[in-house]
């Protein structure tokens, strides 16, 4: 007797829709869960609805692609990061689907829908937002999802990540030991848990020296524009501060052409250190100080670990956290009395 999808649907519970998206490869998509997609193949292969075992196949056949979400590829930070995934995902032999997110969580859940369509086989993703249950969802019911740069809290999606509070802490410790007590800090997105634990960095370091009084933090985004303009109205109170502390690379140019349409120099009148590391910081007058993270680990990690997640089909809980690096230059001295 010939099987059809009515013998399969009354064999395994399910309806004839959904085996027929299964077995036209559309389960991804159809965000259909893989302990269902199990059942139907070994029902359709038992049957032998499918010659040739194309329902075997169909289990184990790859897109070899996988799609990469960053918060915004304007961002060197981020544009370097997609580089070295993009590297690293063909050495297994991937090809890389990127989509920027422009910091919109709505971009963010339709990116990964289209993704799905195009069914690659995992996804990497710098996320943005405070909800993180559609990455959940998609994980545990789709394909595996990596975080990178950032994480949920009390979320179980694996990540690797910098130890951005010991990065924040590191770098307030430094100017306070410079004797620097008015120290402003121009922020990125509030939301951001990058941004949220480089702030509870600092925050904690001015508590410690009972300066928390003092603190100074400005801003809403990892942009030059926002350096620019928040340092501009810094440097316009009457009580300016003695140092600041950009939390990005992007932020920190910004408020070096403040400073200097402000005919102050660095760190004669006000010193500087940056988040994020970038060789042409060498190359400013002066060289930038600045708290490193170690990109190149973090892209190749994530790789790695959402590679064995699709190899053998099972969830990864791997949470990884790394630590920062001090690049000390010229742009910090120690504070000089007015």
């Amino acid at each position: 007797m010939k099987t059809t999808l009515e013998t399969i649907a009354r064999n395994t519970g399910f309806s004839k829709s959904t085996i027929s998206r299964v077995l036209n490869n559309k389960a991804y998509s159809s965000r259909i869960s893989r302990e269902t997609v199990d059942i139907i193949l070994d029902e359709a292969e038992r049957c032998g609805y499918t010659p040739n075992l194309i329902a075997k196949n169909l289990r184990i056949n790859k897109s070899q692609t996988i799609g990469l979400l960053v918060p915004s590829l304007a961002n060197p930070y981020f544009a370097e990061m997609a580089s070295v995934i993009i590297l690293e995902s063909r050495k297994y032999g991937y090809t890389t689907i990127v989509a920027d997110t422009m910091e919109n969580e709505e971009n963010q859940n339709s990116s990964i829908t289209t993704l799905l369509s195009r069914q690659v086989d995992g996804i990497i993703i710098a996320p943005c937002g405070s909800d993180p249950s559609y990455l959940e969802q998609t994980n545990s019911q789709c394909i595996p999802i990596v975080l990178i740069d950032r994480y949920y809290e009390n979320s179980s999606l694996p990540y690797v990540v910098t130890n951005n509070y010991h990065g924040g802490y590191m770098a307030t410790s430094l100017l306070v030991r410079n004797g620097h007590k008015d120290i402003a800090c121009i922020q990125g997105p509030p939301a951001a848990m990058t941004n949220r634990k480089r702030i509870e960095g600092y925050m904690n370091v001015l508590k410690e020296n009972r300066l928390e009084d003092r603190a100074v933090i400005v801003g809403n985004e990892f942009s030059i524009q926002n350096g620019y303009l928040e340092t501009k109205l810094l440097l316009n109170n009457d009580h300016r501060p003695t140092a600041i502390f950009a939390l990005s690379n992007n932020i920190g140019l910004g408020a070096i052409k403040a400073i200097r349409e402000a005919r102050l120099r660095i760190p004669d009148d006000i010193s500087l250190i940056s988040f994020d590391n970038y060789l042409y910081l060498d190359f400013l007058e002066p060289p930038v100080t600045r708290i490193g993270q170690m990109v190149d680990e973090m892209g190749k990690m994530a790789v790695k670990l959402l590679h064995d997640s699709i190899s053998n089909h099972k969830e990864i809980k791997s949470q990884i956290e790394l630590s920062p690096e001090m690049i000390l230059r010229e742009s910090v001295a120690p504070l000089i009395p007015r």
